[in-house]
């Protein structure tokens, strides 16, 4: 037996119980992958109409419309009460949120419960990542973290679509608890040890998957598209490397899968923006447009930041900055990619 077969296989001595911090499209249906592996779920998101109607019906027509939910999910309106027993609080909320969120629930969680995070994105103010975020929200320890990514579009896993997914966290014993909680004859988790990598992959791959909504926006084909994607895992290797990532990391599932899927998916938000804003939108109506802000948007600017620090190039990210926010015309976006200084194809 393999390990990722003993991960699977292995049961653990007593039903898990779940919080999600999050009643949104990826919350609840993490939520209702976490309960079709067999484990107790309580939902907890702000509005009202959306957590009684999943308590009451197990649905949530907001999000997932015309899907029923699995016995397991339950929804609390009260956030310390929902995480009062739960062995895993997975947080699900906006990444930018997650700090304010957090933060009043420090002394409400279980001890040794394990967090899990869902998010994708740098923290605005800190560029801090969402499990640094987690661990000093919460006053967790490292090892009590996990980070789920992968190419993990919502809602084809909530008509339980076969994929896989990476659980990374510092910790075996933490990875395997989580990947225990979710893992099902549709979906599939892999464990992995390196957490910066994995995170950093589902935060940049939103940004790129701008860049290439921005030029399909524009009219550009395919060969657009798949220079924007393979340049742009260049980019997310550049800066994992230079954080101390692992390589093996980025053609993985939580790199070049993740990417692929949020690039090239109708589904992906931050896809969907970028063509509003290629389409001629000014980024406030492609929020309008969008039904909300895609994560990418914030991330952006902090990724940045961070490249620059450490001296990482990032032609991409950087072109998506200067169009969302500093007035650089929607057409210079592309001729302004292939305007670099000739050099190897390598990193």
């Amino acid at each position: 037996m393999t390990a990722d077969q003993a991960v699977l296989e292995q049961q653990p001595s007593r039903r898990l119980r779940a919080a999600v911090l999050g009643a949104g499209t990826w919350g609840t249906t993490f939520a209702a992958v976490m309960a079709d592996a067999g484990c107790a779920v309580t939902v907890w998101g702000r509005e009202e109409k959306v957590c009684r109607q999943i308590a009451d019906e197990h649905r949530n027509e907001a999000y997932l419309p015309g899907l029923t939910l699995p016995d397991g999910v339950t929804a609390d309106l009260d956030a310390r009460r929902a995480v009062r027993d739960a062995d895993l609080v997975v947080v699900a909320v906006p990444s930018q949120s997650a700090r304010s969120v957090l933060e009043p629930l420090r002394d409400a969680i279980a001890p040794g419960a394990v967090g899990v995070s869902l998010m994708k994105g740098v923290e605005l103010a800190t560029d801090r990542r969402m499990s640094e975020v987690i661990a000093e929200s919460l006053d967790l320890a490292v090892d009590r973290i996990a980070v789920v990514s992968g190419p993990n579009l919502a809602r084809e896993i909530a008509n339980r679509q076969p994929t896989a997914t990476v659980v990374a966290s510092t910790s075996d014993e933490t990875s395997r608890l989580v990947a225990q909680a979710c893992a099902s004859s549709y979906f599939r988790p892999y464990t992995n040890r390196d957490v910066i990598g994995v995170e950093l992959c589902g935060a940049v791959k939103n940004v790129i998957a701008l860049a290439v909504g921005i030029s399909q926006g524009r009219g550009l084909g395919y060969n657009t598209m798949a220079t924007v994607i393979t340049r742009g895992l260049v980019e997310i290797t550049r800066l994992g490397l230079a954080l101390g990532a692992d390589a093996e990391t980025f053609p993985g599932l939580a790199g070049m899968g993740d990417l692929m899927a949020t690039c090239a998916s109708p589904d992906s938000r931050n896809h969907t923006l970028g063509g509003h804003v290629g389409r001629g939108m000014s980024l406030e109506e492609a929020i309008v447009a969008t039904g909300g802000t895609a994560e990418g948007v914030k991330s952006c600017r902090p990724v940045l930041e961070l490249a620059t620090t450490l001296g990482v190039e990032m032609p991409i990210t950087e072109a998506v900055v200067r169009v969302l926010y500093e007035g650089l015309p929607v057409e210079d976006l592309a001729p302004l990619l292939l305007a670099r200084p000739y050099k190897s194809e390598g990193l």
